[in-house]
């Protein structure tokens, strides 16, 4: 089969034989999982950078408050996300998943690059955090529309026996932001800045890298294919004629199976990511540098699992990684962290935080797939992206404003037994579904 430049397209036989070249299918997705590391790496960039900005765009206050100040930023963008995965979602159901990437990519890089110019409180007062605000509810928007966007081009790109290896490897690059603006803070702590000069103006930077990497991010999109899962539901939506809204709410009990799917995961992600950096610094009075390099190395760590965990997923199915993660998590959550927080030593927090990712890429690795395995191709990218944008708005993005407001009263531990309870929650919803894997609606168009 051909498209009409003559090339192959994404297409896989009854009997299971893949009709593409392999190198052209891997780069497809390597080239949807890259915009999607860039976009990593712009969210995460504020976190990480927000110990130094902080000062920059809001009042002065005790440094735990500040923080929270700053988080709460964070998780107000995520109000953003729900929106972001309605438009962006209706958007690649309806013309393609290839057009929504371009434009979620597009406005991601606006918004970074608004950061890294913004004017501070210092020079023209509240209206430096108003641009703040907006800058992140521009990302928030942007990366709402990404996920169910990428993990769909993803799902209907891979092949049907690779799924799970392919999710670990979307996720590897998901981490990846993160460790790539991990890697560049450290490079300004240790070799360019001091931190008088990070504080300044050094915080800037990872901004400006952003919005030029997610600009090289459109460069790479530009060529990317159409799956052929949207081709061939386009030809029978025009024979169906329903409306991609009225068959998306035909499909509520998957629309709650993914909020349940999510909950503890998304949970379980961001303590370990965006909350551990701070958690590292203020709880466990580690370093600048020690916090940097702790973070560095367990990312590294969490990177190299997911692909792992995802074949493995291939073999076993989904619903048995689920419920591993989903017991594990349950049970040690609050003893690894309790344990974290006593600890002194940067090599037991590193181990203890790997301990913990053995756990959590039950979850991470296969998050791609396991929902978009749900929905028929023809509403997937809005059946994925909604719910999945307003559950992590709700329970991900909080996750550092709940945890530091536990802390800012003296009862952070509070924050341990929340988390343990969110991934309980999940747990009892993987108890309870079919395997996504084997009862899989992936071929399925309308």
């Amino acid at each position: 089969m051909t498209d009409k430049s003559g090339e192959k397209e994404f297409a896989v036989t009854s009997d299971g034989f893949d009709t593409v070249d392999s190198s052209k299918r891997t780069k497809a997705i390597l080239v949807g999982s890259a915009g999607n590391l860039i976009e990593w790496y712009d969210v995460y960039a504020y976190s990480a950078f927000s110990l130094y900005f902080a000062d920059s765009f809001l009042p002065k206050a005790d440094p735990v408050v500040q923080q929270l100040n700053s988080a709460l930023i964070f998780a107000f963008a995520f109000l953003m996300r729900p929106l972001g995965g309605f438009v962006f979602g209706y958007f690649a159901d309806k013309f393609g998943r290839r057009q929504s990437l371009l434009w979620s990519v597009l406005l991601m890089c606006f918004g970074s690059f608004m950061i890294a110019v913004a004017p501070t409180y210092e020079s023209i007062g509240i209206w430096a955090t108003v641009i703040l605000i907006v800058a992140r509810l521009l990302q928030g928007l942007s990366q709402g529309g990404e996920y169910g966007t990428s993990t769909t081009y993803l799902s209907e790109v891979s092949h049907p026996n690779r799924r799970g290896f392919y999710s670990g490897v979307w996720y590897m690059a998901l981490i990846g932001g993160q460790l790539c603006a991990i890697l560049v803070l450290f490079m300004l702590q240790k070799v360019f800045l001091t931190p008088e000069q990070l504080k300044q103006w050094g915080w800037r930077i990872p901004f400006a890298i952003g919005a030029l990497l997610a600009l090289y991010a459109l460069y790479m999109r530009r060529d990317m294919h159409e799956t052929d899962h949207f081709k061939v539901a386009q030809k029978q939506v025009k024979k169906a004629g329903e409306s991609s809204l009225k068959i998306l709410l035909q499909h509520w009990p998957q629309l709650l199976l993914v909020v349940g799917i999510t909950i503890g995961g998304t949970s379980a992600f961001y303590t370990y990511t965006t909350y551990m950096q701070k958690f590292l610094k203020l709880s466990v009075k580690l370093s600048d540098e020690q916090t940097t390099l702790v973070t560095a190395g367990y990312l590294l760590f969490a990177i190299m699992l997911q692909p792992i965990y995802g074949a493995i997923s291939d073999k076993v199915g989904r619903k048995a990684m689920l419920v591993t993660f989903g017991v594990f998590g349950t049970a040690l959550t609050y003893p690894l962290l309790i344990t974290l927080q006593s600890t002194t030593s940067p090599f037991i927090a590193f181990l203890l935080i790997c301990g913990a990712w053995l756990i959590v890429s039950g979850y991470t690795s296969i998050a791609a797939v396991v929902k978009t395995e749900l929905f028929p191709t023809r509403i997937r990218a809005l059946g994925v992206g909604v719910p999945y944008a307003l559950t992590v708005s709700i329970f991900g993005g909080t996750t550092d404003s709940v945890a530091l407001y536990f802390k800012s009263i003296n009862h952070e531990n509070w924050f341990f037994l929340y988390a343990t309870a969110l991934i309980l929650i999940s747990l009892i919803v993987y108890l309870n579904i079919k395997d996504p894997k084997k009862h899989s609606r992936m071929e399925e168009h309308i």
